[in-house]
């Protein structure tokens, strides 16, 4: 008995022992406080600089900061990072341009760091850069001379982040993604007092297919656009399914440029878009009837079309008649240069990668992100901080696509019942050309892009289905470069004059 009682008191001293101590989640409620937040009030911060341009130098002012949007009820949804740059003395009505890149889940670090900004990563033979060549150099190739732009970070990626009880999942969508883009715009416009300006969309990769959707709620929000720049385009992901034949047509002319850029075309011709031309001619003609036909296709044509298909694409009349005549773009990378122990780039198949199994199916990885990735990141976080001024403790994603990331590709474009469960938003870029019919749309393509390939972006441009006044709103530029066209340094002159004089155009008031 006597044990029994000396236990109690130290029983009830274990409790008050307990009770003293932190519960777990206050401790986590506490270190939260502590983590860097994205912010709900907007941040600036504002630099000066100029650029030395072909044309003349011109004077600017760069604002690093973030735009908070809002519901309709008014609550913060997400904070927002953009990069602005804006010419000084520019007139009231100067255009402003929208830059982002896609993915879906990628900053925007691609297009400010190696496009039109006042400066941008030296690239120049596409081989991997090492850290001993990254370099930020002033771009005479800027379109500053033409348009203030304003280079926008998706949620989930930069330093644009989700606030309240909001989180990457009510953005990470075709749709939502759209509406989100859409409310920053308007944001920006309404901020700086922007509404009379001529109005561009410029987006890259999915940033393409983002245009449409973007559009289409911008039009019926009252922001309506002068201009949208389509860079590496992809506007139709249906097409992509298994069981359709415009996948592997869309494929061949650029295994034909790519197999003429590494010449392995017999009696390679000298001219690339000639060459071109005369593909183009051949695959919307006996190729995609011999696709048509499947398996009856007859022996005589099967054996005509395997020849002609081997002859464009440098691989064997053997391999290409065991993939059906449709080859698949990790085996075309794989097999092209295999005697090279090498294989070709997705996102541009000038760039080559080292491959560790010599029989493999498909390559380990990207030869042109892994080449340039390093150097823009590396460049970015230096400049952003030491020049532009912004500083934060939140880490820069470069990519959304975490454990967590699950994009919804479910879309519903204008005029449709239902939402598709693949997204084409072709349709959303066909209904705002119908409305407004003074939009101007520019398509700027690489020959050398296998990721968002030339041929595909003529076939969406084709079923837009346009009336012929419309139509001819619509220009489309080549150049020997891939997906990041402005990767290749040879071209950026001459894709800064197409830009240029497109603007001269469509903005014109």
């Amino acid at each position: 008995m006597l044990l029994a009682l000396t236990a109690m008191p130290a029983h009830a001293d274990d409790k008050s022992a307990d009770a003293a101590k932190p519960r777990a989640d206050v401790l986590k409620a506490e270190a939260e406080k502590a983590w860097p937040r994205p912010p709900v009030e907007e941040q600036a911060a504002v630099s000066k600089g100029s650029v030395a341009l072909r044309s003349g130098t011109v004077g600017y002012t760069a604002t690093a900061g973030t735009l908070t949007i809002r519901d309709d009820d008014g609550k913060p949804s997400a904070s927002v990072f953009y990069t602005a740059y804006v010419k000084d003395g520019g007139a009231a009505n100067r255009p402003v341009s929208f830059f982002y890149n896609g993915g879906p889940g990628s900053a925007s670090i691609w297009l400010h760091m190696g496009s039109f900004s006042p400066v941008r990563v030296s690239t120049e033979n596409p081989t991997y850069v090492a850290p001993s060549q990254y370099a930020l150099k002033p771009n005479p190739d800027s379109l500053i001379d033409k348009t203030d732009m304003v280079f926008i970070d998706a949620i989930g990626t930069g330093w644009s982040r989700p606030l309240g009880d909001k989180t990457g999942k009510d953005f990470w969508g075709v749709d939502q993604d759209a509406e989100a883009f859409a409310r920053a715009i308007i944001r920006y416009v309404d901020k700086n007092n922007r509404w009379q300006s001529p109005k561009v969309l410029f987006g890259e990769s999915y940033g393409t297919l983002r245009n449409g959707a973007v559009a289409a709620q911008l039009e019926d929000r009252g922001l309506s656009l002068d201009g949208i720049v389509m860079l590496s385009t992809i506007l139709n992901y249906g097409v992509e399914l298994p069981g359709y034949d415009i996948g592997p047509l869309s494929m061949v002319p650029t295994y034909a440029a790519t197999a003429w850029y590494h010449n392995r075309i017999a009696n390679r011709p000298a001219d690339l878009a000639k060459f071109i031309d005369e593909v183009r001619g051949w695959v919307s003609g006996p190729y995609a009837a011999a696709l048509a036909k499947g398996t009856a296709i007859s022996a005589d044509e099967l054996t005509a079309t395997a020849r002609q298909l081997a002859a464009y694409t440098g691989l064997s009349e053997a391999f290409v008649r065991r993939a059906n005549l449709r080859i698949p773009l990790e085996q075309f990378q794989t097999e092209l240069l295999r005697d090279r122990g090498v294989a070709t780039g997705r996102l541009d198949t000038r760039y080559l990668l080292n491959v560790g199994d010599a029989n493999a199916a498909e390559p380990e990885d990207d030869a042109a992100s892994t080449a340039t990735t390093g150097a823009y990141v590396s460049s970015f976080q230096s400049y952003v901080t030491r020049t532009l001024g912004y500083k934060t403790d939140m880490p820069y994603k470069v990519s959304a696509r975490d454990k967590d990331f699950d994009w919804d590709w479910k879309h519903r474009a204008p005029g449709t019942r239902w939402p598709a469960q693949v997204p084409d938003t072709g349709l959303d870029l066909a209904y705002v050309m119908r409305i407004n019919p003074t939009l101007k749309v520019l398509f700027l393509n690489g020959y050398f892009d296998a990721a968002t390939q030339f041929y595909a972006t003529e076939y969406d441009i084709d079923h837009l289905m346009l009336a012929e006044p419309l139509r001819k709103n619509i220009t489309s530029r080549y150049y020997e470069s891939g997906h990041m066209i402005y990767l290749n340094p040879a071209v950026l002159p001459k894709l800064h004059e197409d830009i240029a004089g497109w603007y001269d155009t469509a903005t014109k008031r």
